[in-house]
This record gives C-alpha cells, sequence and structure tokens, in this order.
C-alpha cells in the first residue's frame, strides 16, 4: 500500500487498519429503507425484489444516504439474496416478512441448495457494487452484507424469528438443522469472498434473531459458524447480533468489530477487549418520536463514552421506517459539528 492510498483512503477504512482518524465515523443500519422520501420516490409501486434485483436503481437507493454526509454507503439488497442464489426462492410477504417458496424440511431439500453458487446467481449485486463503487469514487468506504447462518436457517424453514416454533423444529428435526447450518455457511463463506474481493472496506454479518437464544444454544447454533466465517473470509467484519447478550462469546468470533445495543457500554466493552472496535449504540427509536435537539444530545453521549477510537458511530438497529428525516440528519451532523 502506497503512502497516497494511506492518507486518502476513506475515514471508516483508515479506522478499521487501525490507522488515527480526525473523528468517529458514522453511517447507519438501513440507512437506505422506507424512511427516506428519496428511497420511496425510486422504488415507487415495484415489489421489492422487482425494485432490489434492479441494479441501477437500487444502486441510486443505496447512495441516497449519502447525501446526509455519511461516511459509508452499504449495499441494497436483501438477506435472502444468498439463499435465493443457493437454489432456494423467496417472496417478500408484508408484515410477513420474506417467505420461502419452499421451505427446508428434509434433507432431500438440503441437498437441493448449492454451497458454492454461481456469482451469476446474484450478478445484480455485483452490479451494485460497480455502480456505487464508482460513484463514490474512492470517497466512502463501500460495505457489504449477509445474513449469519442461524437466521438464514430461520428464514430458509419457514419459520423467521419464531424461536419456540424453531426451537421444536430443531428437536424434530436435527440432522436436517445441522446440515442446513453447515450449508449456508459454506455459500455465505462463498458469497462474502466474493464481493471482499471486488474490493468492499468490510462486510458485517447479521445474526439478528440469535440474541434470543440461551448460551448453550449459541454455542451450538451461532458460535462456530461466526468463527468460521471470520476465520475464512479475508478483510475487515462486523458482527451485529440484536441486544447481544454474549459478548465475551461474539468477541472471541474472529470480528474486528462488535456491533452494540442500547444496554451495553461502549466503554466497559473497550476496556474488556482492548482489541476490539466497537459500533453503536444510538437508540433508533429516538429517531421516530425525539426532536432533533434531543437526537443530538443523546449521539453526542454515545460518542463521549466511544471516547474518539475504536468506534464507528451507529444506532442500536437499522432505521425504522417511521423515522423522521429531521432527526437522521441530527444524527449524521452531531458528529461533525462537535
Amino acid at each position: 500500500m502506497d503512502i497516497a492510498d494511506q492518507t486518502t483512503a476513506p475515514l471508516l477504512t483508515r479506522l478499521l487498519r487501525g490507522e488515527p482518524v480526525e473523528r468517529t465515523p458514522v453511517w447507519a443500519m438501513r440507512q437506505a429503507g422506507r424512511w427516506d422520501p428519496e428511497f420511496r420516490r425510486l422504488r415507487a409501486n415495484k415489489s421489492f425484489f422487482e425494485f432490489s434485483e434492479n441494479a441501477p436503481l437500487a444502486a441510486e437507493a443505496s447512495l441516497a444516504p449519502r447525501r446526509f454526509g455519511v461516511d459509508a454507503i452499504i449495499l441494497f439488497y436483501d438477506i435472502t439474496t444468498l439463499a435465493v442464489s443457493m437454489g432456494q426462492p423467496f417472496e417478500l410477504v408484508p408484515t410477513k416478512g420474506p417467505v420461502p417458496g419452499t421451505p427446508i424440511r428434509s434433507m432431500a431439500d438440503v441437498a437441493h441448495l448449492s454451497a458454492d453458487p454461481d456469482p451469476s446467481r446474484y450478478q445484480h449485486v455485483l452490479d451494485i457494487f460497480d455502480i456505487v463503487s464508482r460513484a463514490v469514487a474512492g470517497e466512502l468506504s463501500v460495505l457489504v452484507f449477509a445474513g449469519a447462518p442461524f437466521t438464514m436457517a430461520a428464514y430458509q424453514t419457514g419459520i423467521g424469528r419464531d424461536l419456540t416454533r424453531l426451537r421444536q423444529f430443531i428437536i424434530e428435526n436435527p440432522a436436517v438443522w445441522q446440515a442446513l447450518l453447515e450449508k449456508t455457511a459454506r455459500a455465505t463463506v462463498s458469497f462474502l469472498r466474493v464481493l471482499m474481493g471486488k474490493g468492499a472496506a468490510c462486510f458485517q454479518l447479521f445474526d439478528s434473531w440469535a440474541g434470543g437464544l440461551s448460551l448453550d444454544e449459541y454455542l451450538s447454533y451461532c458460535q462456530p459458524f461466526h468463527e468460521q466465517i471470520f476465520r475464512e473470509v479475508s478483510g475487515p467484519s462486523i458482527l451485529f447480533v440484536k441486544d447481544l447478550p454474549f459478548i465475551d462469546e461474539a468477541a472471541r468470533s474472529g470480528c474486528q468489530v462488535l456491533s452494540l445495543g442500547v444496554g451495553h457500554s461502549l466503554s466497559a466493552i473497550k476496556a474488556r477487549h482492548p482489541k476490539l472496535m466497537v459500533q453503536g449504540n444510538v437508540d433508533h427509536m429516538m429517531l421516530i418520536d425525539q426532536e432533533p435537539d434531543d437526537v443530538r444530545r443523546a449521539t453526542r453521549a454515545c460518542l463521549k463514552e466511544g471516547q474518539g477510537e475504536r468506534h464507528i458511530l451507529n444506532l442500536d438497529h437499522g432505521m425504522d421506517p417511521n423515522a423522521r428525516v429531521e432527526n437522521f440528519a441530527a444524527f449524521v451532523d452531531a458528529v461533525k459539528s462537535i
């Protein structure tokens, strides 16, 4: 890496390299979404997959938050993109979320899935990456993501976030469940290697529903696959588990950055894990029902606890569709106006 690259790289990229930065970088999960009138204008009346698989439109949606001054663009696509590329069609059902055309129920269903999907099966994501990368021209970090095997498998079985039903499925189909986790993990590695190989600055692994598990369940269904993915995919990485209760286990997973919720102390976790970077943790609900000045105060309090190092400013969860535009602007502005 030459000296020019070191001095001109985007802020978030430099932080992830361990370099000193002039301020805390900021972006938000689901920053490209229904809360933004520009996103709604672009989507118009298109179905979710019709919109997300239209690379020029999805790229424009990915780039829309740039006007607020964020330091990173995360590509707009769905976590089920990987499952579709593995050979399992999905549709997005209003109020239900992603629903598989054929839920995984048997070893034969798992055998039908590809553990190494051809990149042509998710060509629209590669095209989105190319369009976004050209547009930001090295001025912003470009992020990619994937669902972790536990959360993906919950969707692939057609059960989703209902942990009671999912536990029953696992009890009744232990071999199917394990085979599904293992195959999805291999496919996730393949998918992320391709995207990181194109030059993504970082990938975020979402295990959204794993926070409701017991420790034994987490160690069985999540931890080994987090470790596998962070070990086998080169490059900076972020782990997100909603309301993560297993901080020490997650810190040992191999991720570079741990995304934290409002119940976590950034300073305490950084002190306990001195090599770990943290992401978060402004309450996303504040952007719905508070005033911009309230959001600024909360954001500055978060920045103070982050101590200006090893910290990426973000929310505790993704942007809510009901979030106010002026509050998102205040959230981003707070880090730049100190």
